[in-house]
C-alpha cells in the first residue's frame, strides 16, 4: 500500500474507534493530518476567547518544518496504536 493510501485508510480507521480518543490525542491528530495535507500552519492565531480553536492552531504551529511524508506517518502510526487500545 502507498503511504497515500495508508494515509487516507489511516483517516477512515480513526472513525472505527470505539471511544473517543483524549484531546491530547486529538490535537496530535489534527495537527499531524493539517501538517501532512497542507504544510505549515497558516492564518491567524484564534483569540484567547476561542480555546478549541486557539489549541488547534498552536499545536498545529508546534510542527512548523515538519516535512508532510513525516507527519503522514507520525499521524497513521498514532491512529495504529489507537485502534490497538481503543478497540474492544
Amino acid at each position: 500500500m502507498t503511504d497515500i493510501a495508508r494515509f487516507e485508510q489511516a483517516q477512515k480507521d480513526v472513525q472505527t474507534l470505539d471511544r473517543k480518543p483524549s484531546n491530547d490525542d486529538l490535537l496530535f491528530l489534527y495537527a499531524h493530518f493539517k501538517q501532512g495535507s497542507e504544510g505549515d500552519v497558516s492564518g491567524k492565531r484564534p483569540g484567547m476567547l476561542d480555546v478549541v480553536k486557539r489549541a488547534k492552531y498552536d499545536a498545529w504551529a508546534k510542527l512548523k518544518g515538519l516535512d508532510a511524508d513525516a507527519a503522514k506517518q507520525k499521524y497513521i502510526e498514532k491512529v495504529d496504536a489507537l485502534l490497538v487500545s481503543h478497540k474492544g
